[in-house]
């Protein structure tokens, strides 16, 4: 009797676990990335204790790669010292590392993922327990391979209806966070279902799970399909048993969410609520065109972009940066097409990672310049300068106004 969040509690406590509980818990997997890592490493060498496990520590260099500052590749060198010292086994330098987690078959319906990462809520798309930890915290974890929860209480999004041609996984999570606030959620798990829920795939689950933090949530969760349990024995090499709520479960609040009539959204400066239907900012100058991360740089979302942008020309007036999740993505885009269409367009294809979501490099915005983007934030400074202001929006939206230059609908462009 319990929801998402509670049966994988139980499961993994071996006994029955309820919302509002503080409990110590073991961790499957515990990630770091070159941009947290760091901290991680002073914390827990202040502990003088061995690695936990050197096989469940992942490291993954994403956030700046390659090294775009001297000060970056020593960071760089540093890591790798600790790697080395310490015999840790799942290191990866291709691409953004909740990507990674997810195509090395690491997360795994019912487990308990740690990353000092804020999105690590991704994971949930799997039916995992996902959620983002300081570096502190986690260096903790990597001393004891465990660490204390408060189980949060879950709202229930219940999503019904079909979406209409050039509306998307990420318009439907925007609406969400309309609807719910930046706030709204906070330390509370967003459980999503529904018929609309149980036919997407992979990426649009890990679109919805990997926005839930946006909403103040630790967690986002979907009860794996058999296509979720089919990929993760395939990519895990061994079974995966499915984790469901119970029709019992106690819910603190739930959102209904027909997303028939929905329209493609466009979430405006500086806040990730703060959304309208595209149709109500449309023709606002935007100077970069930002396509990627972990919310919107998979496969699907390159190829959306792609059908846009074949044949046609990006902007004189704009810009736009295309960065695949991953090596995996890349190679798949190349492989289909997709990525040749997009040079072909205009865009600027750039390694793997994290870098422009985040300001660092490979495309970041100057003063006074607009940036409309797939990713999940859009505060002050986010992309660059903090006189720079960002929209967000699907690959989709994305993809059509690189080729206006201008906030664009991206229906005008569907056959």
């Amino acid at each position: 009797m319990g929801t998402l969040i509670e049966e994988i509690f139980s499961r993994k406590l071996d006994r029955r676990v309820h919302a509002g509980e503080i409990v110590v818990a073991p961790v499957d997997y515990a990630m770091s990335h070159d941009n947290t890592t760091p901290l991680a490493i002073e914390s827990f060498e202040k502990l003088n204790r061995p690695l936990w496990d050197p096989d469940r520590v992942i490291v993954v260099f994403d956030h700046m790669v390659p090294a775009p500052t001297p000060q970056a590749a020593e960071l760089h060198q540093r890591i790798r010292a600790f790697i080395a010292a310490n015999g840790i086994t799942k290191v990866f330098t291709e691409g953004i590392c909740h990507q990674v987690m997810v195509e090395k078959g690491l997360v795994r319906p019912g487990d308990i993922v740690v990353g000092a990462d804020s999105h690590s809520c991704t994971y949930g798309a799997l039916g995992a327990f996902g959620t983002g930890m300081g570096s502190t915290d986690v260096a903790v974890v990597f001393a004891t391979g465990k660490t204390w929860f408060r189980v949060p209480e879950t709202i229930r999004v219940n999503i019904s209806g079909s979406l209409r041609p050039g509306v998307f996984a990420k318009d439907t999570v925007l609406r969400l966070a309309a609807v719910l606030g930046v706030d709204g959620a906070t330390y509370q798990s967003l459980e999503f279902g529904g018929p609309a829920v149980e036919a997407m795939g992979l990426s649009d689950r890990m679109t919805l799970s990997n926005m839930a933090v946006e909403m103040g949530a630790k967690a986002g969760l979907i009860e794996p399909s058999q296509g979720i349990l089919a990929y993760v024995e395939d990519r895990s090499g061994g079974p995966a048993s499915t984790v469901r709520a119970t029709p019992d479960a106690r819910y603190v609040r739930t959102v209904d969410l027909d997303i028939s009539s929905l329209e493609p959204q466009v979430a405006c400066p500086s806040e990730v609520s703060n959304v309208v239907d595209v149709g109500s900012v449309e023709g606002e100058h935007i100077d970069q065109v930002f396509i990627g991360t972990c919310t919107n740089g998979r496969f699907e979302d390159l190829q959306q972009a792609a059908s846009i942008l074949s044949g046609r020309r990006v902007s004189p007036r704009t810009r736009l940066v295309v960065t695949p999740a991953s090596s995996e993505v890349y190679l798949a885009a190349l492989k289909s097409g997709a990525i040749a269409a997009l040079v072909q367009a205009g865009a600027q294809i750039t390694t793997p990672g994290c870098g422009p979501c985040i300001g660092r490099h490979q495309g970041v915005l100057g003063a006074g310049e607009r940036g409309l983007t797939t990713q999940n934030r859009n505060f002050r400074g986010r992309m660059g300068h903090p006189d720079s202001q960002l929209f967000l929006a699907s690959p989709a939206t994305a993809a059509a106004t690189a080729v206006e230059g201008v906030i664009t609908d991206p229906r005008r462009f569907l056959s």
